[in-house]
């Protein structure tokens, strides 16, 4: 793959009473985008705001190239995240929190692993290589690692990080995928990747910076306790009937 192929790029960023810091990561995205040789675009899926994050988004001076979606209730990252990936025109779509933990330059890393084939590439910080700047606190950090635990166990073997927001897939990989999810909570990410495991499509985990935002919007305890359930959930289903894939 040349470099006139790593495009057209569509980036997904769920927001959900984001009005504080989204204006301050659509330019940091845009800025970024503008530089790039190929074509992009950034949707901006609101997730049922109560706040003026659609007014932020709509002000952020991004002409044609930002598009802003909205549910009109609040149904969930994971609704919010395939409704931005199945609205993209972009051969690849980049879904990033709106917090950018992960920075945006970390895209560059990821290239590489579609130039090989891949057709799923997620940012981890589960990786020796992986460079943590900012940690969570050591509640959140155990819980985390516990989770991911889990998810191997159950659900999605040889992943060690299926929980950090920012991945990106082929538009071969988005149409196969996410027509198929049903989780609107927390563990969309690893219904997305035990799907794509399981309809044979290669996905590679990449090491990237990351820096924890104190303004989280997940509440431990009530998320964690959700995504086990959907982790039981997925259990189910998946052995219940892999016909469907």
């Amino acid at each position: 793959m040349v470099v006139e192929q790593r495009g057209p790029l569509s980036v997904v960023i769920p927001v959900y009473n984001e009005e504080r810091r989204l204006g301050k990561t659509l330019a940091r995205i845009g800025e970024y985008l503008s530089k790039q040789p190929y074509e992009s675009e950034i949707l901006v899926v609101d997730d049922g705001s109560a706040d003026r994050t659609v007014a932020v988004a709509e002000s952020a001076g991004l002409g044609g190239r930002l598009r802003v979606i909205r549910h009109e209730v609040n149904r969930g990252k994971g609704a919010a995240v395939r409704t931005g990936m199945a609205a993209g025109r972009g051969r690849f779509a980049l879904f990033s929190d709106a917090d950018l933990s992960t920075p945006i330059e970390e895209i560059e890393n990821f290239w590489p692993r579609f130039d090989a084939g891949c057709d799923v590439v997620i940012g981890s910080r589960g990786l020796p290589e992986s460079r943590i700047e900012v940690h969570q606190n050591i509640i959140r950090e155990t819980m985390g690692r516990t989770f991911n635990r889990l998810v191997r166990l159950l659900v999605v073997p040889g992943i060690h990080d299926t929980q950090c927001g920012f991945k990106m897939f082929s538009r071969r990989a988005v149409e196969a995928v996410f027509p198929r999810c049903e989780l609107d909570g927390w563990a969309f990410d690893v219904e997305a990747l035990a799907l794509a495991q399981r309809l044979g499509l290669r996905v590679a985990e990449v090491p990237v910076r990351w820096v924890n935002s104190p303004d989280t919007r997940v509440r431990a305890f009530r998320a964690s306790t959700q995504m086990f359930f959907d982790l039981l959930r997925l259990r189910r289903r998946f052995n219940r009937d892999n016909s469907e894939l």
